[in-house]
């Protein structure tokens, strides 16, 4: 299943946002602070919605997803929503037979002494039949039902659970090498879901030993073609602290080579193995923020290609949405206009920017997204940024 078109109403940077039809693999340019991040955690919040109820505290999904994982309603809506103050996701999808599906979900603060979140709709459609249509007569009846969704219920979703699952296992990963170096000393309560990758080396063990020894075996050999020395990759337990790491062989003046754990190895090293072990993992949707970070310049000219490639491989195509700020990686000629979304900010909110004429008659000529695009997204000032610290 994959995402073919996102809209958005009074979420976060977004007073209104339409991404038209999207396809497997879609890139995501703009300014800082216009909305990258955000546009990703529309995705995100999806998820952690449709974790199961039992699974989360304080009335289920929505109400975890929007008060205790982003800080609560008033740090989610748009400043710019004045009148209309209900937050919207409307999502369209296609599943791998065919089958077309919509999730609309709109919510708002409740008004009284607590506040809770409750819906102001949730529409669900499976070819355009209606599955699930809210507020209805069982919400009327017992308003307290509001404050949950249908897609969080198990006991009330089986006629769209392959939408709650799909949702449910949207995987983002921005791994920050140094959570996972300095993990043990740094100790304390993983994040939920674990987005910057602490928990990494547990998602590898708890994989089956040859799914893993698979995996790896593939990273191996990506890894010899930009790590200098590089020799072997494996992944053991510590017999003594019952810990897992990995560990890299490089060549060495001794004859079996010189072995690091991952408290050794570099960010970009770190990095490259977290990337390529999400973009082999499982079917779901995978949301990459600046894949680039900590990599050599060569190997994120690579990058789009080897999503692709694993993309083809797969046994079932996986969508792939990716941030990113980087020259190399959209140099890369393979990446159509049709693949990119420009986020510009208004007064307004920030919106999609479309190809002008003139930028439609250079990607036509030849030249790449990168050399077309970015520099209208770079800052109209940045040539100053040192005028302005001297001042």
């Amino acid at each position: 299943m994959r995402i073919t078109r996102i809209q958005l109403k009074n979420w976060l940077n977004f007073q209104k946002l339409d991404t038209g039809e999207l396809g497997d693999r879609v890139f995501i340019i703009g300014p800082n602070a216009a909305g990258k991040s955000n546009l990703l955690d529309s995705l995100r919040f999806l998820r952690d919605v449709a974790l199961p109820a039992g699974k989360k505290p304080q009335g289920g999904g929505l109400q975890n997803a929007v008060t205790e994982m982003r800080g609560g309603l008033s740090k989610l809506r748009c400043l710019n929503a004045k009148k209309d103050t209900e937050v919207r996701l409307q999502i369209e999808l296609l599943a791998d037979d065919g089958t077309q599906w919509t999730y609309d979900l709109g919510f708002k603060g409740e008004g009284q002494a607590n506040n809770r979140i409750k819906l102001s709709r949730e529409r669900i459609t499976k070819n355009g039949a209606v599955l699930c249509d809210r507020p209805d007569s069982k919400d009327k009846a017992d308003p307290e039902q509001l404050t949950q969704t249908r897609l969080e219920l198990t006991n009330a979703n089986a006629e769209f659970r392959e939408l709650s699952h799909f949702f449910s296992e949207t995987t983002y990963l921005h791994l920050v090498p140094q959570l996972l170096k300095y993990g043990p000393k740094i100790g304390g309560n993983v994040i939920e879901s674990d987005p910057f990758g602490q928990g990494f080396l547990q998602r590898i063990a708890a994989t089956n030993e040859k799914t893993r020894k698979a995996r790896l075996n593939r990273i191996q050999k990506a890894l010899d073609t930009v790590v200098p020395q590089f020799k072997q990759l494996d992944f053991r337990q510590d017999k003594v602290t019952g810990l897992f790491h990995l560990e890299a062989n490089f060549n060495h003046w001794r004859p079996t080579g010189a072995w690091q754990r991952e408290n050794q190895l570099s960010d970009g090293t770190l990095r490259l193995i977290g990337l390529l072990w999400s973009l082999m993992e499982g079917n779901s949707l995978l949301l990459l923020e600046e894949p680039e970070l900590s990599l050599n310049e060569e190997v994120v000219r690579q990058l789009a290609k080897v999503i692709h490639r694993i993309q083809t491989h797969n046994k079932s195509s996986r969508q792939i949405i990716v941030t990113t700020h980087s020259e190399a990686l959209l140099s890369d000629p393979s990446i159509p206009p049709e693949e990119v979304l420009r986020l510009s900010a208004t007064d307004s909110g920030t919106e999609i920017k479309p190809l002008d004429k003139q930028e439609k008659i250079m990607l036509k000529s030849g030249l790449s997204i990168a050399e077309v695009l970015l520099a209208s997204v770079k800052p109209e000032k940045a040539d100053q940024l040192s005028l302005a610290l001297s001042s």
